[in-house]
């Protein structure tokens, strides 16, 4: 493995990209509630919890005959989901809790509000699907707080456990590169292959799901994944790819630059985005700090996308982030920074286990921001953008036309406006572009 990858693991042990999951951690005692009532008068207005109650079950889904980096063989390519979505509301049932481990093994179980293999609500409208993609490593429950608040919404969503991806699959202390190469040929296929499978194939979902209107969320490299997906080409050089992959002689190393250079979930020639992806969210995503997308691509992309960063990434650099959303093209394309955040801003907070050195807390932690506060904002933003594109429920949409400074400020006697939304007073320390 070359000297260049081992300095990108470097980076992501000793900064963040997604929280390991053991997916069957052994944990014993009451499931750790992560967040405390802020009040109505505090939370932001689509922060807010929806109407209905919301069910969870696991899925496993098997995408076949796909390309196993690790034995260089064609093979059957499984997938683990955790699926929310609205249940009736006489739901009485135990409430789930998510059990994981922290980046050196230490099982932790959180309190979730879902109703674990509740029914789905039937009799309603076609529901749109939302996925949900972590970054390298990660787990599906990630994001928990925003598969739990858009199903209540009236959306189902799949958040995925990646294959090769995830802390089952990688030890990030003896072998951190392990899952690397798998993440970047994969990242868009899982996305793609979960809409197919659930839109397409037989499920517990086939008779509520809109088959029509979907969306994408995407952290770190789910976020490198979800530009993909909605038409940001790869393209890497020969290059990048014998620096990633250490490969050392020039002809397996162009032939490998073919094979990674796909786009929208694993197409070559002549691709197309699926037009069922109505709308993405890209939280610091990982690869433009490497040009690994395709200026053109970036600038033919029409489907609408927020980008999501923190002022201070230094592991997707921010600077390239805001290269990546001034390439993009398309009419509804928009960057929301949170200034003063590095690259924590997706994850739920900090489980107590984390708490104890710097390689478990360092995966949550933010310095200036409270995580609490970072996922309320991100619900609001996330439902506001689905329900604006997806939906395309036009009641939604002023809450992205916003003014460029958050911060209520007095310029030349006159007060600035807070954020539509948000509390009087409490629309501080973002910035809006669009």
């Amino acid at each position: 493995m070359s000297h260049f990858i081992y300095r990108v693991i470097r980076v992501l042990l000793t900064s963040t990209l997604a929280i390991p999951l053991a997916a069957y951690a052994q944990f014993e005692g009451a499931p750790e509630q992560l967040y405390r009532d802020m009040g109505a008068e505090l939370t932001p207005t689509l922060a807010k919890p929806g109407q209905y109650k919301v069910g969870v079950k696991t899925l496993s889904i098997v995408n076949p005959l796909q390309l196993d980096l690790n034995t260089q063989k064609i093979s059957d390519r499984s997938l683990l989901l955790e699926i929310w979505y609205p249940t009736p509301q006489n739901q009485n049932g135990p409430l789930a809790h998510y059990d994981n481990e922290t980046r050196l093994g230490q099982a932790f179980s959180l309190q979730g509000s879902a109703y674990r293999d509740a029914p789905v609500l039937k009799g309603k409208n076609a529901m749109p699907l939302i996925v949900i993609s972590h970054g390298y490593t990660g787990y599906r429950s990630l994001m928990f707080y925003l598969g739990e608040h858009l199903a209540s919404h009236g959306y189902i969503v799949a958040a995925i456990d990646h294959t090769d991806s995830t802390n089952q699959d990688v030890d990030m202390v003896k072998a951190g590169f392990a899952g690397f190469p798998s993440t970047l040929y994969n990242r868009s296929r899982d996305q793609q292959f979960t809409l197919n499978y659930l839109v397409g194939e037989p499920n517990f979902l086939s008779a509520v799901i809109d088959k029509e209107k979907a969306g994408l969320v995407g952290y770190s490299m789910g976020g490198y994944g979800a530009v993909n997906t909605i038409g940001g080409c790869y393209q890497f050089t020969d290059a990048a790819i014998a620096n990633f992959m250490g490969i050392k002689d020039q002809a397996q190393a162009k032939a490998t630059t073919k094979l990674f250079n796909s786009c929208a979930g694993g197409q070559y020639d002549n691709a197309q985005v699926d037009p069922r992806w109505r709308a993405a969210i890209a939280f610091a995503p990982w690869g433009n700090q490497h040009n690994l997308f395709d200026p053109q691509a970036l600038k033919s992309i029409e489907t609408p996308v927020l980008y999501v960063a923190g002022e201070f990434d230094d592991v997707s650099d921010y600077a390239s982030i805001k290269r990546l959303f001034k390439a993009t093209g398309g009419e509804h394309t928009y960057l929301l920074t949170y200034n003063n955040a590095r690259h924590n801003i997706a994850a739920h907070p900090a489980p107590r286990v984390a708490r104890d050195n710097e390689m478990n807390i360092g995966h949550y932690f933010e310095g200036a921001w409270s995580s609490q506060q970072l996922n309320s904002n991100n619900k609001h933003f996330a439902l506001a953008m689905m329900n604006c594109h997806v939906k395309q429920d036009e009641s939604a949409c002023p809450y992205l036309a916003l003014s460029a400074d958050s911060n209520e400020r007095v310029i030349d006697g006159v007060k600035t406006p807070n954020w539509l939304g948000f509390p009087k007073r409490y629309s501080t320390g973002m910035e809006w572009q669009y």
